[in-house]
């Protein structure tokens, strides 16, 4: 299969975002942005779904955002829950591109980006279909609030501490606080969770006007139940996208079974482009 990729630099607020624009040929076609979440990198992508785009005929736009890849890393930009703001010169970048068919914009964000996406497809309205992998309703950090009584909750002082402890038996959590600590900008453990708080689709799901397809990994160990709770709350044209053990899809994005989930996810986007019809010349 033959393609080309160029490295690119999209216009963001006095600065740029890093991406990668692969492209088929020069004629305009649909196209689908990839982006990724807590912790991605652009060259990830590749393997991520932009390969699988350009075999299903698709060109593909990866980048990353604030809080990612070397817009945290070079230019100290962190997180930041309204994504709407961070999406849409993307799309004014993609549609001053030949090879691009306005109409036919889809976005799918990986794990956060299962919020991220969403979160933008809510505000943005040019885009085609949006693809949640996996949905993700609520990311708060905050939640792990969950794990000490409520009245070590409620003073930062010792709920940091206390955090601290938890974070040298649990390697795992150690990771996920020091790269939220990290991408958010934060200080401290309870700094993170109010950081963290504005990021939910709570009154915000409602707004999505285009076709939304909401993943789900049956045993994914970082948003189990965050998928139908996003599902439930949408009001737009809706699937629900659910990957099994028995189909070896189950475990966080689907990784393990990505031939499955692509195969899967771009008949459904097929499907929804099918229906849009080309303006009149």
């Amino acid at each position: 299969m033959d393609f080309s990729v160029e490295q690119v630099e999209i216009p963001y607020e006095g600065i740029t975002l890093p991406g990668y624009f692969y492209h088929l040929n020069q004629e305009p076609k649909p196209v689908l942005i990839i982006h990724g979440g807590y912790d991605s990198t652009g060259e990830e992508l590749y393997f991520g779904g932009a390969l699988a785009a350009l075999q299903r005929g698709y060109n593909c736009l990866t980048f990353e955002g604030p809080g990612q890849g070397a817009v945290i890393r070079e230019q100290a930009i962190p997180f930041r829950h309204d994504w709407e703001h961070v999406l849409s010169p993307v799309i004014d970048y993609l549609q001053s591109r030949p090879e691009v068919d306005p109409a036919k914009i889809a976005l799918m964000g990986i794990s956060m980006g299962g919020y991220l996406a969403p979160r933008a497809a809510a505000f943005e309205h040019r885009l085609a279909a949006c693809i949640a992998n996996d949905g993700l309703l609520d990311f708060q950090v905050g939640a792990l609030k969950g794990l000490v009584d409520k009245e070590q909750a409620e003073h930062p002082d010792s709920l940091n501490r206390l955090i601290e402890d938890l974070m040298k038996k649990n390697t795992n959590m150690r990771w996920a606080i020091e790269n939220g600590l990290f991408t958010f900008k934060a200080s401290t453990f309870s700094e993170l969770a109010d950081k963290t708080e504005p990021f939910t689709l709570a009154g915000v799901a409602q707004n999505i006007q285009c076709p939304m397809l909401v993943c789900e990994a049956e045993n994914d160990h970082f948003f189990q139940g965050q998928p139908q709770k996003l599902y439930e709350a949408l009001t737009c044209e809706k699937t629900y996208m659910r990957f099994t053990a028995e189909e070896g899809g189950e475990e966080h994005c689907h990784f393990g079974a990505l031939q499955l989930f692509n195969q899967r996810v771009f008949t459904w986007l097929d499907e929804v482009m099918s229906r849009i019809e080309c303006p009149a010349v």
